[in-house]
């Protein structure tokens, strides 16, 4: 482990170990800090009351300064990025990942055979998925295993929600954001049996960000301006399983199909998804909105609108909230369900950070707000 401030090589104390009642803050080291979402993690637990942000890292960033990556970001100080390396994230008390998809496994491995007691966020895709087979096939490597899933909001089955697995937890796989959204939009209808299972579709226009930072970042700007791409169509985005997934231990229901297509807009950050199932015989917007309220009753980061009214990505722009409306087309018996998120934060650092507070103890809400920031 090395020190944020002076020499970037020069190695740091070791952290004394954590004892209930400490009055230390858990030191977090952050890899791949000048990217989207570590960047994103590092602008919300700079203001953190509960943590200590010690270590930042990066790829082509190593051996800058923050400053020159993240002007925006203001720590009091100015660190170097160092090297992602797990000698380097090693001796932190959390450890958050927010690498490539495929990078995490290995780093997250050797940290928990260096310290079992290490928590370790992983925000990128690599140990979200339950199924190896479904790993292979979306993400064409080795399946680096299953760690506890970071929505504390996904109601469960057999009752219980996603929140009481996270508490104590060590390893936490951070959710997608286009699964977030059509997650929590849909687990509840689902598990109500109020619409089709079998005929789910999404389309999620998307900002830029949640195409991650790339060299090729100004390009991607001047090529975003004034138009609207589809990716990732027919199927093949990797979100489908972990969605499916979701839903299946939400309702406990096997025979669910989803048709899933995100487009890009030019948007910095949000997601607008809207979500279509045909409506199962009897049902209208209030029995809808109803399940929808039933399932979310008392989460302090959902809201569920009235009828007649849906959410925007202005709305939700900063903030660590979900809005959901939704609404049942009479003529056609079709469901619309319209989910707003900032995918920055309710769909990848806000997620994270969550789900940090509730492994160590820290009310859930510490470093969160559900205030949307007014451009």
């Amino acid at each position: 482990m090395a020190s944020m401030t002076g020499d970037p090589a020069a190695p740091a104390p070791a952290s004394a170990p954590l004892s209930p009642g400490s009055a230390r803050r858990p030191r977090v080291a952050i890899a791949g800090a000048s990217g989207y979402a570590g960047g994103e993690t590092l602008r919300l637990l700079a203001g953190h009351p509960g943590v200590e942000v010690a270590t930042l890292t990066g790829h082509s960033s190593a051996g800058k300064r923050l400053s020159e990556v993240a002007p925006h970001l203001d720590l009091g100080h100015d660190p170097v990025l160092q090297e992602t390396t797990s000698e380097i994230l090693a001796g932190h008390d959390v450890v958050v990942l927010a690498l490539p998809h495929g990078q995490s496994g290995q780093i997250a491995a050797a940290l928990r055979a260096e310290d079992p007691e290490v928590l370790v966020l992983d925000l990128g895709a690599d140990h979200r998925l339950e199924s190896a087979e479904d790993w292979a096939e979306y993400y064409r490597s080795e399946h680096s295993g299953t760690w506890t899933y970071g929505m504390p909001e996904l109601p469960l089955a057999d009752g219980s929600r996603q929140r009481e697995l996270l508490v104590g937890a060590r390893e936490i796989a951070v959710p997608g954001c286009n699964a977030t959204a059509v997650t929590l939009a849909l687990a509840p209808l689902v598990r109500a049996g109020l619409v089709d299972p079998g005929q789910l579709s999404a389309v999620l226009p998307v900002g830029y960000s949640g195409a991650g930072r790339t060299a090729k970042q100004h390009l991607l700007f001047s090529e975003a301006a004034g138009t609207v791409a589809p990716y990732a169509v027919g199927g093949s985005h990797r979100h489908v399983p972990e969605v499916l997934q979701n839903l299946r231990r939400a309702s406990g229901r096997e025979a669910l199909r989803l048709t899933f297509t995100p487009v890009l807009v030019p948007i910095v950050r949000g997601i607008l998804a809207v979500i279509n199932a045909p409506v199962t015989e009897g049902n209208a917007t209030a029995d809808l909105l109803a399940a929808l309220r039933a399932d979310y009753a008392g989460e302090h980061f959902v809201t569920v609108l009235g009828e007649g009214f849906f959410p925007t990505t202005g709305e939700v722009s900063g903030a660590n909230v979900i809005r959901l409306g939704a609404a049942v087309d009479r003529h056609s018996g079709q469901a619309t369900v319209i989910a707003a998120i900032d995918n920055l934060v309710k769909g990848t650092a806000g997620a994270a950070i969550q789900s940090m507070n509730l492994a160590l103890g820290l009310p859930e809400a510490t470093g969160l707000t559900r205030t949307a920031l007014v451009p």
